[in-house]
């Protein structure tokens, strides 16, 4: 008889795990009071306490927030934490038990019950789990990527650092510093190593003695090669050579410095590209130059990086790659084709993310320039193979030509919107190429009703009022508008902060809960959420964006973490 009994509790297992309605009920019953609990799993694989504050937590399921939940879920898949969601688990069972036993005077009631909870614990309340585990980690990727990319944008879109002769170096203790120099064009002029830490192929020498000799050097170099500005990368030792670069200026007498995020410059080095762009030439020498050549045109060089190494994501290791990929690719065009692209220097892989042009026609267009010469006017654009009038369509408006035959060129006036320019000029009484030609267009804008010029001139008015403002700023980069980063010229130490100091900075990262700046000291400092106005901040992307230089105010110190709370507050 109990074999009997235990055979129809399973068919009545099943039953209930199937009811849809009844699904539905857990599955709003647990998401809407559950908790996602974390335990410590094994504290030995978490060396550096990464996880420590999940080892004994909880939280409201509904409620965690997306890098909160995607960090726990990083801390689980290494091992340290283990992770339940914690369901109301008497209510849901009343609850089932109510719809399945609808009277206690039946003799099969307790099979019933006993089957209903049976199917709630081991059917039911494990699925309900890992399907809302899975939708509120796919919630949090999606907001990861969307973080990623909004900081990936502005990150591309930094000012380039125009006509400046930058020495770029690539910091390390036992393999040295690598230095390269190059021109205001990027082009790499000779670089070299320096030991100021005292080691030189692995071998120890007197700390002071190799710093001095690096000094001399590094100063005869920036003396010579006219060098503007020093570009350090904010890898290891980074704040130790920022010492040094402060030695060198001081004793030159010229020049300044800046701290560069060199987040995926050792991933380019050793690339196919790289060893293409720069050949017969030491990886890490390679590093430098990327370097230097980020602070001269920091959209023109990321591009050659992996967008998900470039360093401005919130676990951008965790979330689904394809999808990742795919974002960022998105916004690197977008990027690209704000800027547009000189179409007689771009390389390849600044190219490649012009609309209508793919990997294989920018090799063409570099490949034709190098057998043909420089570009005379975008029509020449028709010549290179690959190109047709579609892809002609897409990219022309955005492959500027600043010295080419037609000033139109060097705007981001399409070349099929040059016969409205013509006769615009004509309505104006110009040629086209006076000196205070962008004056006279700023006037006649100012004196005529554009939707009324549209007409006459047979065009939309989105793409009048665009003609207007190419224009009165021909050959603009909309990242001129934005920000010089900080040039710098001594140093700061986290000991030499206090509370209540008012900085600079720049702002390196935004995620979640806050936003880390760059204040010219060791560690970023992180400004929280709560510390971004005086009013409430839901989101810290609505009040400041990646490149971004802000004023803050020391809060807190911790020396002995390397913390240092920020406010932007008044």
């Amino acid at each position: 008889m109990e074999d009997a009994y235990a055979g129809a509790r399973d068919i009545v297992a099943e039953v209930v795990s199937e009811d849809a309605d009844l699904r539905k009920a857990v599955r709003e019953q647990t998401f809407e009071r559950g908790l996602l609990v974390c335990a410590v799993a094994d504290a030995s694989l978490d060396p550096q306490g990464k996880y420590q504050m999940y080892y004994e937590y909880a939280e409201p399921l509904k409620a965690i927030p997306p890098h909160r939940l995607l960090a726990i879920n990083r801390g689980e898949k290494d091992g340290v934490l283990k992770v339940k969601v914690e369901a109301p688990v008497d209510e849901i069972v009343a609850d089932m038990v109510g719809r399945y036993v609808k009277t206690e005077r039946s003799i099969f009631a307790p099979q019933v019950r006993e089957a209903t909870v049976d199917g709630y614990q081991r059917l039911i309340a494990p699925s309900i789990e890992r399907e809302l585990r899975g939708t509120r980690t796919d919630e949090a990727d999606d907001h990861a990527i969307k973080v990623f990319a909004t900081n990936l944008h502005n990150l591309l879109l930094q000012p380039p650092l125009r006509g400046k002769r930058v020495m770029g170096i690539d910091p390390g203790y036992r393999t040295g510093c690598k230095v390269a120099l190059v021109d205001e064009t990027g082009k790499f002029l000779g670089g070299m190593t320096i030991y100021p830490f005292g080691y030189a192929q692995g071998k120890p020498h007197e700390p002071q003695k190799q710093w001095a000799e690096a000094r001399e050097l590094l100063v005869n170099l920036v003396t010579r090669g006219n060098v503007d500005v020093i570009a350090l990368g904010n890898g290891t030792a980074s704040r130790e050579t920022e010492a040094l670069a402060a030695e060198v200026i001081a004793q030159a007498g010229r020049g300044a410095y800046v701290i560069v995020n060199e987040a995926g410059a050792s991933v380019y080095s050793a690339s196919p590209l790289a060893r293409e762009e720069l050949p017969d030439m030491d990886v890490s020498m390679r590093g430098a130059v990327s370097i230097a050549r980020r602070l001269q045109d920091p959209l023109a060089e990321l591009v050659k990086i992996e967008p998900r190494s470039v360093g401005v994501g919130l676990y951008q290791h965790d979330v689904d790659q394809k999808r990742l990929a795919e974002t960022l690719d998105a916004v690197v065009e977008s990027a690209v084709n704000h800027v547009g692209v000189d179409l007689n220097t771009a390389s390849p892989s600044l190219l490649q993310y012009v609309s209508g042009v793919n990997k294989r026609v920018a090799k063409a267009i570099v490949r034709h320039r190098d057998e043909h010469g420089p570009f005379p006017g975008r029509g020449e654009l028709r010549k290179v193979k690959g190109i047709g009038e579609k892809a002609f369509e897409q990219s022309a408006g955005f492959l500027k030509i600043p010295a080419g035959e037609n000033p139109l060129d060097n705007t981001f006036i399409h070349p099929e919107s040059y016969p409205v320019v013509e006769r615009l000029f004509v309505l104006m009484g110009v040629r086209g190429d006076e000196p205070d030609l962008a004056q006279r267009v700023r006037t006649f804008r100012a004196e005529n009703d554009l939707a009324e010029l549209a007409e006459v001139l047979e065009v939309g008015l989105p793409t009048l009022t665009d003609i207007f403002d190419n224009l009165i700023k021909p050959g603009r980069d909309p990242r001129d508008e934005l920000p010089r980063p900080i040039l710098r010229s001594d140093v700061l130490k986290m000991e030499d902060l206090r509370e209540g100091m008012i900085l600079k900075g720049t702002v390196r990262n935004v995620v979640d809960f806050g936003a880390f700046v760059d204040i010219g000291v060791k560690q970023d400092g992180l400004v929280h959420v709560s510390q971004m106005a005086d009013r409430y901040v839901k989101n810290p992307l609505e009040v400041v964006s990646v490149g971004d230089v802000v004023e803050v105010k020391v809060i807190s110190l911790d020396l002995e973490r390397g913390r240092i709370g920020l406010s932007m507050k008044e």
